[in-house]
């Protein structure tokens, strides 16, 4: 089979299409599942340049998505030919947060899916979404389970709710669409007026272009009438957290994701503590939190946003497309 390995320290010229034997028989509560289909996050790129060094060898990328090829003694969720897609923490099946780093995630900690086949605790995984291409599977291990935390599991959301979403993004697309399908008004902010214009045709109540409003607190303060938003989506980190933190209503959430900006900054504690606001960081969520949302996704139809696929062999390109930041929504790896 095709397996890609990255080898240390890390870049992207340091991944390589190689092939090797083909996994055995499953055992005892293990599935061997085809992968057909991975998709492209921030972590996997930051593992893949090297950034955040993992093991010489490793094989990367932590979504994967594909068909049930054969099932061990004592399975009984999955059957042959079940399509299902991978868990960001496959030790973390339900309830509150238990992991504290990226030792168990694979694509950094263990083996990942940029391979053609593996073999793997049947907990691994969960099904896919009834109607959903592999690609559009793909995309939920990781963005599409943040934005769900982050809105539905940790903030709650109900209709009525104002959200605030940063840039074009996996995460930010998909929280832009559940918060639509959920009823809430969404603020989208973005660098690109022709990138604002897709957020509006996916529903975006208003846009700030915040190169030009640098001050976009405010805005959306101005928005709101003055009230904030219930959710911010915040994957910026410090360089956006300050207005972030100004968009915020009064007891509102903040969502601390990503880390685009940088991992450390100063953080206006003061207004957030005068705003009695929730500041709460995530990594991803559980196999059960993926379970609620694959319901959730099927009752309402909703459909990720795929920029563009690339092939296994074209995994390098396919980071460097992500590098230019040309892309709106997920970029693929279909094979």
């Amino acid at each position: 089979m095709q397996v890609v390995h990255l080898t240390a320290p890390g870049g992207l010229d340091k991944l390589s299409l190689g092939t090797t034997d083909a996994p055995s028989a499953p055992g005892p509560g293990e599935i061997r599942v085809r992968i057909h289909a991975s998709s492209l996050n921030f972590h996997d790129y930051i593992v893949a340049s090297g950034v955040s060094p993992t093991e010489d060898g490793r094989i990367p990328m932590s979504d994967g998505a594909g068909v049930v090829e054969a099932v061990g003694e004592g399975v009984d969720e999955f059957a042959v030919g079940d399509h299902v897609v991978s868990t960001f923490f496959p030790q973390w099946l339900e309830g509150p947060a238990r992991v504290g780093d990226f030792k168990t995630v694979p694509g950094d900690g263990i083996d990942g899916y940029a391979r053609e086949q593996v073999v793997r605790p049947a907990h691994y995984f969960t099904l896919a979404p009834a109607g959903y291409s592999h690609a559009e599977a793909a995309t939920l291990t990781t963005a599409g389970l943040t934005a769900w935390r982050a809105l539905v599991v940790d903030g709650g959301l109900k209709p009525g709710d104002s959200v605030l979403t940063l840039g074009s993004g996996g995460v930010s697309i998909f929280a832009l669409q559940l918060a639509k399908a959920m009823g809430a008004q969404v603020i989208a902010t973005s660098s690109s007026d022709a990138k604002l214009e897709r957020l509006r045709e996916l529903g975006a109540d208003h846009t700030i272009n915040y190169r030009d409003e640098p001050e976009w607190g405010k805005r959306v303060q101005a928005l709101t009438d003055g009230r904030g938003v219930d959710h911010v989506i915040e994957v910026g980190g410090p360089g956006t957290l300050p207005q972030s933190i100004d968009a915020v209503a009064i007891a509102g959430h903040i969502a601390l994701i990503g880390v685009l900006t940088g991992v450390g900054g100063e953080v206006p504690t003061a207004k957030l503590m005068a705003k009695q606001a929730k500041l709460q960081g995530l990594i991803v969520g559980s196999r059960r939190d993926q379970i609620e949302m694959i319901r959730a996704l099927e009752v309402t139809g909703l459909k990720p946003i795929i920029d563009r696929s690339f092939g296994l062999g074209e995994i390098a390109d396919a980071f460097r497309y992500q590098e230019s930041g040309k892309h709106f929504g997920k970029i693929c790896l279909e094979f």
